[in-house]
């Protein structure tokens, strides 16, 4: 209104409409980086500092070069100051480097001279507003329905032996994503604490506390870290323990609760299942290599770039931790991905897991591996229907669950 006043007739309808939502950006969004902020199609988005564009990562198009350009480091600023005063941290001279996460759940790292040296620095990580399910993961081929079938089997655990996972790869390889879409596998019955230090499960269970790590505030106190969280989180009866990112002091603390009966997950930068190994029994986490055993499954997960730029994600291995041989951790590979034909391997080496669960279920493992293929023609079912909302495939579990011949008699017709 106070627009149309003071503009009257002087342009058109279309050009104050696009004022007023500038200004609007100005004032309570994040400025010029508003509507890439708001675009469900953008997985990253990185301001590079004063008179260079800012480049955005598409889902489908890979890296780009926007025609954005700050030439004043004030708008920068401005925004990266907006951001710590949303999220109650600090960014200053003494403290230059900001880590958070927006009201939508995107992760956001800025940094300021004379830590960057071209410039106030912004990188923004987004997370799609309907996260991805592990029937798009089948139909993205980053893993196949056998794999998928086998995880729920060892995720679910037939209330017996519910695997321990982690999940390790390189940056922005889709752990988190994978970790979130295996998550649907838990049953909707546990009890499930998720400790993150920016919140970004969306895990889509009714029993479920969500915890998140504080840094210091402006007054320089109030840090709560990962170790803190995860401490606290065996006082709480947790049936699931679901750590984020496990890099510290924190790995000792999770493994512990593993070694005692707890069930977990949790994701760790690594390049292969062997590296893994290593850096959870090396510092800063030194977990003693006695404590690994309690891990069932290192699930490995990688970027691949094509010449064109664009890229996928594939799981590469599933691993499985069969024990300890003269000081050495024995692992034993189940999955593989073929590079060259871009498909997976069943190695056709029987699980010590599924053997586990067998005597505890006192069954023969010939009984499981029959259950393994049930659930791999559902969730074929689901990718070949293209049933992938977390909502609807949660209600296909449960009712799984309660009445596996029933969901298997419906979706055989």
């Amino acid at each position: 209104r106070f627009l149309e006043n003071r503009l009257q007739n002087r342009f058109d309808y279309e050009y104050k409409e696009n004022l007023a939502r500038n200004m609007l950006k100005e004032l309570i969004g994040y400025g010029e980086i508003s509507s890439l902020i708001d675009d469900d199609n953008l997985e990253e988005i990185m301001v590079i500092g004063i008179n260079k564009p800012v480049f955005v990562y598409h889902r489908k198009y890979g890296m780009m070069e926007t025609d954005l350009v700050f030439e004043d480091e004030e708008k920068i600023t401005n925004i990266i100051d907006s951001i710590a005063r949303e999220t109650n941290r600090r960014i200053d001279q003494q403290s230059p480097i900001l880590d958070a996460s927006l009201s939508n759940g995107s992760r956001v790292n800025a940094t300021i001279p004379p830590l960057s040296a071209n410039g106030p620095t912004i990188t923004i990580r987004k997370f799609k507003k309907d996260p991805l399910t592990i029937v798009d993961l089948i139909r993205y081929n980053t893993l196949n329905s056998e794999m998928a079938s086998f995880l729920w089997l060892c995720v679910d655990g037939l209330g017996v032996k519910p695997a321990n996972i982690i999940v390790s790869g390189g940056t922005s390889s889709g752990k988190t994503t994978l970790l979130n879409a295996l998550s649907i596998f838990i049953n909707p019955m546990e009890r499930i604490i998720t400790i993150e230090d920016t919140l970004e499960l969306q895990i889509p269970h009714n029993h479920i506390i969500r915890m998140e790590a504080r840094t210091v505030n402006i007054e320089n106190q109030g840090e709560i870290t990962i170790e803190d969280l995860v401490k606290n989180s065996l006082r709480q009866r947790p049936d699931r323990i679901i750590v984020g990112e496990v890099r510290g002091k924190e790995a000792i603390t999770l493994f512990t609760a593993l070694n005692t009966g707890h069930s977990g997950f949790g994701t760790l930068h690594a390049n292969n299942s062997r590296e893994t190994i290593t850096r959870l029994t090396n510092a800063p986490m030194n977990v003693p290599k006695i404590m690994i055993s309690s891990i069932d499954f290192i699930i490995m997960e990688k970027r691949i770039y094509r010449s064109d730029g664009i890229s996928y994600r594939r799981i590469t291995e599933i691993a499985e931790v069969t024990g300890m041989e003269e000081g050495t951790i024995q692992l034993s590979k189940l999955f593989q991905w073929d590079s060259e034909r871009d498909e997976f391997k069943n190695l056709t080496i029987v699980s010590k897991t599924l053997e586990e669960m067998a005597n505890l279920k006192g069954v023969h493992i010939s009984k499981l591996n029959e259950e393994w293929k049930k659930r791999q023609v559902v969730l074929n079912y689901l990718v070949k229907n293209n049933i992938s909302s977390q909502k609807d495939i949660s209600d296909i579990l449960e009712t799984y669950y309660l009445n596996p011949d029933y969901v298997l008699n419906k979706i055989c017709v």
